[in-house]
């Protein structure tokens, strides 16, 4: 039987305000990031916020992607009661408990890519989490606040990993970039998935088979 190639999937995280001047300026275009995330087959993930996060959320959700929320609360109580969090554009809550620091910086571990649009100080505690973590950081430039500062701090601060930040204006081409150096980065570990069939992890460990 002829193997046929399996697609990874990445977790692309859309990061921005959850409340602010950018949130009017590019709901539009945060829109568009997570429609065109779930389009090319991959998963969105956010914090599980409104604002940019919740309009990427909703886009994904509705071009049938995948959805992904990573919530400050430790349940779902919380997360509506307490933090007054939206739920319906999830496919899935990962209910932290960690508020939001500690949200950030999981949310960020468990994205393979990270995008940045509008945004505040929340924002830019994201980027520079996955910056110091070496994941690849895109950053839609002209959608206002964190995102229009990145460039100027990148030459200020000597960051690491600065080959890892793209910039572009247009949602999905900044998305597509994103895709590109993922593809590069796992190119070995796709490779040897494509010497295998999709459950080629049973060979090591196959299904028992039940007798009768």
């Amino acid at each position: 039987m002829t193997n046929s190639k399996q697609k990874l999937h990445y977790s692309i995280c859309v990061s921005g305000a959850a409340a602010g001047l950018t949130v009017k300026k590019s709901h539009e275009a945060a829109f568009e990031l997570g429609k065109a995330i779930a389009k090319t087959g991959h998963i969105l993930t956010t914090g599980a916020t409104v604002g940019l996060p919740y309009y990427a959320a909703t886009a994904a959700r509705q071009a049938g992607g995948v959805s992904i929320g990573f919530s400050p609360a430790a349940s779902l109580m919380e997360h509506v009661r307490k933090y007054k969090l939206p739920y319906d554009c999830y496919d899935f809550v990962n209910f932290t408990g960690l508020h939001y620091v500690g949200r950030d910086l999981y949310l960020v571990q468990s994205s393979d890519a990270i995008i940045t649009i509008g945004g505040r100080f929340g924002s830019l505690h994201e980027f520079t989490s996955a910056l110091e973590a070496g994941k690849p950081c895109g950053v839609l430039i002209g959608s206002g606040g964190t995102a229009d500062v990145i460039q100027s701090l990148m030459n200020l601060l000597e960051p690491p990993h600065k080959n890892l930040v793209v910039y572009d204006d247009d949602p999905d081409r900044l998305v597509a970039k994103m895709i590109n150096i993922l593809d590069e980065k796992y190119s070995d570990l796709q490779k040897d998935i494509d010497k295998h069939n999709e459950h080629w992890f049973l060979e090591t460990f196959p299904i028992p088979h039940r007798s009768g």
